[in-house]
């Protein structure tokens, strides 16, 4: 992988991101040795709501790094369902042009359907990236739940896309996807929608002083471009790049090890969930209480403790 290979990157993030217990301990390994490395890429989280246009933007914008001599990784973390396990997984029918660029690879990122899932499996592929020899590494997000936050506190900088009349000002406000935000960009601003794009930044700006007002250091500012025609990336890119600068060399250190200490905890849970679902003993309990609770017989507290006492004493 080192060397280059993409097969062997392709293996590597595959052995992160299985769940089998040969595999954990050896993506261990693999982790342990390449984070002695030290990561040094750029790390941006994209988000925005369906229809927004975010892999056409994500293909823009990697095409032009590429294009300046950069390496990109893309991780697109893809919804998963909590029923079956399957995802989507259609990115790269969606980055045609980037995903055959030689400088370029596209990784979708199941969730496994939480959010533990984009915690363990997306951050550590980032890793594996960098160990890779990518130099800029972004994190698309589904942008219709909570996984942005999660992907928030993985990245060195958070992008927000919106569209000209889409009520995305408010929805953010709710969804507190303003709040951490770090630079907004009104995409699709190309042909007659232009004017309605610069009207939209307006009023997202005036949204955000709102949600962001009296905090000092770093205003998010609210840009237009159109990842279709190209028009207005550049800029988008540069400003994420003036804000990652903002957090200086101090600031973007101390930015690491907090979310590496976040990962650290992540990881843990994960390995206790990986432990309770493995028990026999908690297996066993399971079985016998599924019946009671489907029945009434015991109630889900008590259940719950049941099985939790299981684990402790099996």
């Amino acid at each position: 992988m080192l060397a280059g290979s993409r097969t062997a990157l392709s293996r590597a993030i595959t052995l992160v991101e299985s769940t089998r217990a040969d595999h954990r301990l050896a993506s261990r390994e693999l982790l342990i040795a390449l984070s002695t490395a030290g990561g040094s890429a750029i790390r941006v989280g994209i988000s925005g709501v369906p229809g927004v246009g975010k892999s056409t933007f994500v293909e823009s914008l990697g095409s032009q790094l590429t294009a300046a001599g950069h390496r990109v990784g893309v991780l697109a973390v893809d919804p998963s369902s909590v029923r079956t396990g399957g995802s989507v997984l259609g990115d790269k029918t969606r980055m045609p042009t980037l995903a055959a660029n030689p400088r370029a690879y596209i990784r979708p990122s199941p969730t496994a359907g939480t959010l533990g899932g984009v915690a363990r499996a997306t951050a550590q592929t980032i890793t594996v990236l960098e160990g890779g020899g990518y130099d800029v590494v972004l994190v698309e997000t589904v942008g219709v739940g909570q996984s942005e936050t999660t992907v928030a506190g993985m990245v060195d900088s958070f992008l927000l896309l919106g569209l000209a009349r889409s009520g995305d000002q408010l929805q953010g406000i709710k969804k507190g996807v303003l709040e951490i935000a770090d630079v907004l960009a009104i995409n699709k601003a190309d042909g007659d929608r232009v004017t309605e794009a610069k009207a939209a930044a307006r009023d997202l700006a005036g949204a955000l002083r709102l949600v962001r007002g009296g905090h000092g250091g770093w205003t998010p500012p609210v840009l237009t471009c159109s990842g279709l025609t190209g028009d207005g990336v550049d800029k988008v890119w540069a400003t994420v790049l003036q804000h990652r600068d903002r957090l200086g060399a101090d600031g973007l250190a101390q930015k690491r090890s907090s979310q590496r200490w976040e990962l650290t905890w992540s990881l843990v849970r994960d390995e206790l969930d990986q432990r309770l679902r493995r028990s026999p003993a908690v297996v066993a309990a399971a079985q016998r209480l599924r019946t009671e609770v489907l029945a009434n017989a015991t109630p889900a507290p008590s259940a719950a403790d049941s099985i939790l006492r299981a684990f402790d004493e099996g």
